[in-house]
């Protein structure tokens, strides 16, 4: 009875609102996020239960399938997840700054799953693809040890799936640049 999230990132606004509407109808999932994203692509977010959830992904991958750019499917999704992704969440300090750029949304989403549970790190923000000509990125905070290992982690899961863009981590950053890391 584990939840889980699913994702699925396509190349056109009205093969989307096709997926989006298939997923819904495949399975008892809750549609989180259906909505077009930079540039025109669409992103669909899905949660229920992991059968019900990996279902619904494997209905619209099957459907549209050359036109998904990427999907995902992840069972117990790190509780940091939503309050980064919803711009909610309000880290104390920032002890050291990590941030990782993908080519696309799935595969940051599992990035900063994966990071979560790598070290004991705080998600900040996914800024997943508007404004950023369809590329996303995360921000994280933690021990300047444990956002390495995360951001390490993170970086060899988005490698492994040809989505790296780039990485950083930053040891006690300014306090005159903190104000844009929130």
């Amino acid at each position: 009875m584990a939840k889980a999230i699913g994702m699925v990132e396509v190349t056109t606004v009205s093969t989307g609102f096709a997926a989006a509407d298939e997923m819904a109808k495949a399975a008892d999932v809750e549609v989180l996020q259906a909505e077009v994203t930079c540039p025109g692509k669409f992103v669909i977010l899905v949660t229920g239960e992991l059968s019900a959830v990996k279902a619904s992904v494997d209905r619209a991958e099957g459907r549209f399938g050359e036109k998904v750019i990427d999907t995902f499917v992840l069972g117990n999704p790190h509780e940091s997840i939503f309050p980064a992704i919803y711009g909610t969440a309000q880290p104390e300090d920032v002890n050291a700054l990590g941030v990782l750029e993908t080519y696309d949304v799935a595969a940051l989403i599992v990035a900063a799953d994966i990071a979560a549970k790598t070290a004991i790190v705080e998600l900040i923000e996914l800024r997943l693809a508007k404004g950023m000509c369809g590329k996303s990125y995360m921000t994280l905070t933690g021990s300047v040890s444990a956002v390495q290992a995360a951001i390490d982690k993170a970086k060899a899961e988005a490698g492994d799936r040809g989505m790296f863009l780039d990485s950083t981590v930053i040891a006690r950053p300014s306090d005159k640049i903190k104000k844009y890391i929130f």
